[in-house]
């Protein structure tokens, strides 16, 4: 880790006070790791996040009264989020809702250390100046975006879609297809909101270049993209208005 990053600030969600002592041990020897505060139960965890800057959320899914995923569902701008339960059940579920990780009970600290560094490497991606290349005035018809070690010019209106793949976003235009290390989130803080839409954890696309939507199936270019439950009422609502 650079020198000049601080520790990652952490919150800890879990109704087993055994269950948060190993997250917190875990925390605690985990040097980019800083622990803020434990919670019980998300609607206290809810408070907390708007209290306190939290950089890092490590979530159980099955909570009484309120679950993990619930508790989510009601977070405009979540920080990164590693889910923990001991079901593998809800791994698809979780995903839609753009989780880091998810890690399954009983934890190990090599388990843990796992999540924690992605959650390392995602948090630093976002505050270098590759991870976004240059940033885009307001209003701008293009942006730049970094392709190996070239800064690529990108119209927006040539976009049509992108698609996340591991540790990489592939940005799909007319002519191309661009591999830039990226996160979703980055692309979407990057991209004109007014144009572009997330229809997918792992699709963004060009909403005036949609052709059809059949079966909560977005279509353009041939290309059938799917749009998650979580982003169906949003995605229907922007396009209503073009």
């Amino acid at each position: 880790m650079a020198e000049s990053t601080a520790p990652l600030r952490c919150l800890v969600v879990d109704d087993d006070p055994l269950a948060i002592q190993i997250v917190e041990n875990c925390i605690s020897n985990t040097p980019f790791l800083h622990h803020v505060a434990s919670c019980e139960n998300a609607l206290a965890a809810a408070e907390m996040l708007r209290q306190q800057s939290i950089d890092l959320l490590f979530l159980d899914v099955e909570m009484p009264l309120m679950s993990g995923l619930d508790l989510l569902r009601t977070l405009q701008n979540p920080p990164l989020v590693v889910l923990i339960t001991s079901k593998k059940g809800y791994a698809v579920e979780a995903f839609e809702h753009d989780v880091l990780d998810y890690v399954v009970k009983p934890i190990s600290y090599a388990r843990f250390l796992k999540a924690a560094q992605k959650a390392l490497e995602t948090v630093e991606l976002s505050r270098t100046p590759d991870a976004t290349a240059i940033e885009t005035p307001p209003n701008a018809e293009f942006t730049f975006v970094k392709v190996d070690s070239r800064l690529v010019k990108v119209l927006f209106e040539d976009v049509r879609y992108v698609e996340a793949l591991g540790d990489y976003v592939h940005i799909v235009t007319g002519q191309s297809k661009l591999i830039v290390y990226s996160t979703m989130r980055a692309v979407e803080e990057k991209f004109p909101a007014a144009l572009f839409a997330r229809v997918h954890r792992s699709f963004i696309v060009n909403l005036k270049r949609v052709q059809t939507i059949e079966d909560n199936t977005v279509i353009l270019d041939n290309k059938h993209i799917p749009i998650g439950q979580t982003y169906l009422r949003e995605v229907f609502q922007r396009l209503n208005k073009f």
